[in-house]
């Protein structure tokens, strides 16, 4: 747990406990719950904290005010035990995946007024790619159809278990309810034969080689989001403070478009987690959008999702329309967009293929051993033709689904030759049809420029 006390003038480390909400005449106390890992809602957790945007903004604030601010971070693994300190009280603002966040805000309206409310979106996936499931790398599965009578590890009511319910259709397995550490943990150990998990579990055991995607959730074409909530009593008491971080929550959001390999680092060194994998999430044109809009496609999707967690039991009901409030966002930082553009583009020369970066359906990126950032690629193909022409090792290349766009790793795709001669990747076998190709047969095929 990390506590600042910020004043006029004053930023310093408290070590006292606090209560959130708190507040003297001159003291007021914030206490924000975030998922240090669930790198899809760094903006309002790890990337926000180590920035100092909130508390920056609050000393700016106090000045106003006369009052000083005391900020505590807690850490969590999932948006469940983010919820429980939420309706007890000890949780100011929370961040949190979809299915979590739905039901937060259903358990939260039995208290009525001192509910919760969603105030603005972290990140999200056009398509579903936020959550996927993946097997050990000796498994012989292809399709989820061949999970059929096995143990799948998933955090129940979490948007990873809502994506494996969802694809699984008629195919029955027994769903272990672990915390994603303790899950990956018995993939690794053979007592699960999958694992489906949300940002960034699936793509970090992928590049440690302790798994391989089976499933991409992109396949759904169903949009998952993470965001931002807040309790109702504290954005009554306390606006000036809600409003201070969703421009805070901004600023960090601006930094991550305007600086992507910068913002990976700075995650990367804050979470322990491999600076690709963030990267793969956050980067531009990554599997993560951010954008703190309320938008229209995102509100249906919520809507959508609350049939479905009726019918597996994990919520009651909810009233969408009025968990949703734009109000704050809009106070804070105006209207936002309805478009679901990815505002961070990988843009640049392909210096093998001798044009500009310009299709972000098709552009992609090869980070070189001994060099400090990525180059662009115009596609695949021309990926391919870069790595054959530089000849140095490379640390890490990011390609998109020929169908989908999920942003993934080359050397973890399936490569299929089309007929006009080009080289596509795929996330998963099953997504590739024809002929397969690794990486080093891909290479080979491609050829230099």
């Amino acid at each position: 747990m990390l506590k600042r006390i910020l004043g006029a003038a004053l930023v310093a480390v408290a070590s006292t406990s606090c209560v959130a909400g708190a507040a003297s005449d001159d003291e007021v106390t914030v206490v924000v719950g975030y998922q240090s890992k669930t790198i899809n809602t760094v903006t309002a957790g790890t990337l926000l904290r180590e920035l100092g945007h909130f508390e920056r903004r609050l000393v700016e604030l106090g000045r106003r005010t006369g009052k000083r601010y005391e900020v505590t971070w807690q850490d969590y693994d999932t948006g469940a035990p983010i919820t429980a300190q939420m309706l007890a009280g000890k949780v100011d603002i929370g961040s949190m995946g979809d299915y979590p966040m739905l039901i937060n805000g259903s358990r939260a309206q039995k208290l009525g007024d001192d509910g919760t409310r969603m105030v603005s979106v972290t990140g999200y996936n056009a398509r579903g790619a936020l959550n996927m499931v993946v097997v050990s790398p000796d498994s012989t599965a292809t399709t989820l159809a061949d999970l059929a009578g096995k143990k799948v590890s998933a955090s129940v009511g979490s948007a990873g278990h809502g994506t494996l319910v969802r694809a699984l259709g008629g195919t029955r397995v027994t769903v272990e309810n672990q915390q994603p550490s303790v899950g990956a943990s018995a993939l690794q150990a053979g007592n699960v034969q999958a694992l489906a998990q949300f940002v960034a579990w699936p793509g970090q055991l992928v590049f440690a080689k302790q798994a391989k995607l089976l499933y991409d959730g992109a396949e759904l074409n169903l949009p998952t989001l993470h965001g931002v909530v807040v309790r109702n009593r504290f954005a009554r008491e306390r606006p000036d403070v809600l409003a201070e971080f969703l421009r805070a929550q901004q600023d960090a959001t601006a930094h991550l478009h305007a600086k992507p390999l910068d913002a990976a680092h700075v995650v990367a060194k804050a979470t322990g987690l491999p600076v690709e994998v963030v990267y793969l999430y956050n980067g531009p044109n990554g599997i993560s959008t951010f954008d703190l809009s309320l938008k229209p496609v995102l509100r249906d999707a919520l809507r959508q999702d609350v049939p479905f967690l009726k019918s597996i039991g994990n919520i009651e009901e909810l009233d969408v329309d009025r968990f949703i409030d734009d109000g704050p966002l809009k106070a804070a930082v105006g209207e936002g967009t309805a478009d679901t553009v990815n505002p961070a583009r990988i843009t640049g020369r392909d210096s093998a293929c001798q044009v500009d970066v310009a299709d972000p359906a098709t552009a992609s990126e090869v980070w070189f051993e001994g060099e400090e950032a990525p180059r662009p690629a115009a596609d695949p193909t021309c990926l391919l033709k870069l790595v054959n022409q530089v000849g140095k090792a490379v640390r890490v290349a990011y390609v998109p689904d020929a169908v989908t766009g999920t942003r993934w790793f080359a050397d973890h795709a399936f490569w299929v030759r089309d007929d006009d001669g080009a080289l596509r990747p795929h996330t998963t076998r099953a997504g590739a049809r024809g002929d397969v190709l690794d990486l080093t047969q891909a290479l080979a095929a491609a050829g230099a420029p």
